[in-house]
């Protein structure tokens, strides 16, 4: 069934208010100034007359003060969408209002990009990426490639940012004590017959000498050479290319739960509160960032 909705609004100005700086004002007189929304533009007409079909009808009014550059009605229809989409199980939410958030989003990143906020307009579209449909989703990552350009542009970088294995920077001390990890077999689990172990073992052999004859091996040094082994655990890495991100983080004891408690968080914060990721022997914890929705290629 549609889903009717009505909320008492002020009468919002279609002008910016005088005391907006001059940097806004400009970002309002001319919100297509920025980056460029091509499939927005083409199918704004029919998501909007689609939203007014489910009760739609104060996002609609609202949305056009948006388009215009109106700030205050572009934050008043995100609200408006977003509280369509907790109005009950996420499988039950309309996809059309999926679409009138990243909508939404795309009107306010358009407002902070204007005024040089990029830090806000990145959660702005981030958050259209993870909460809003597939409509828009072409703007979005077209304008998410170009902000962060720019928040790169202007972030000042250090020789410390250059060097990714720094040890003072790392996550992790990959120099932890092996014994405290390794997890010994029961007596005579496998026929009382010692496990052989191989450094660097290629697939070839892998199948050949271990695959097909079921015999079991230990595998070790085969992931030294992936650039994630250094990256991944470099703190100023991971900020430089997805600190203004926002991203869903996933915190688990072991890929066993059932259920992990889940929340977006932006990796910057994430790297300095999170400083700690605990080794032991029959439990990891690990606190890892999920990539899905925010497109980072780490």
């Amino acid at each position: 069934s549609n889903s009717h909705f009505s909320i008492n609004l002020p009468n919002l100005p279609a002008a910016p208010p005088h005391n907006m700086s001059k940097t806004t004002a400009s970002a309002a007189e001319s919100p297509h100034n920025g980056f460029e929304t091509p499939t927005l533009d083409t199918e704004s007409p029919t998501l909007l007359h689609s939203i007014s079909e489910h009760g739609g009808y104060a996002y609609v009014r609202m949305a056009s003060l948006a388009a215009s550059g109106d700030v205050r009605a572009a934050e008043a229809v995100r609200e408006m969408a977003w509280e369509q989409l907790h109005s009950g199980p996420w499988h039950s939410v309309l996809p059309v209002w999926r679409d009138a958030y990243s909508m939404a989003c795309l009107h306010v990143a358009k407002h902070h990009y204007g005024n040089g906020e990029f830090k806000e307009a990145l959660r702005a579209l981030d958050m259209g990426i993870i909460m809003g449909g597939n409509l828009l989703r072409k703007d979005l990552d077209s304008a998410i490639g170009k902000v962060s350009e720019k928040a790169r542009n202007l972030r000042v970088s250090d020789r410390s940012c250059q060097d990714f294995g720094s040890d003072d920077h790392r996550l992790v001390d990959l120099d932890f004590d092996v014994s405290k990890v390794l997890q010994l077999l029961p007596v005579k689990s496998l026929a009382s017959k010692l496990v052989v172990k191989r450094s660097a073992l290629s697939l070839e052999k892998f199948l050949k000498d271990h695959y097909l004859s079921g015999s079991p091996v230990i595998i070790s040094d085969c992931m030294a050479h992936w650039p994630a082994k250094k990256n991944w655990n470099n703190k100023d890495y991971l900020l430089r290319v997805a600190g203004d991100r926002t991203v869903p983080v996933e915190l688990v004891s072991d890929d066993l739960t059932p259920t992990h408690p889940s929340s977006v968080t932006i990796p910057s914060r994430f790297c300095f509160s999170h400083q700690v990721v605990e080794l032991e022997m029959h439990e990891i914890k690990v606190e890892r960032f999920a990539s899905y929705g925010c497109e980072c290629y780490l």
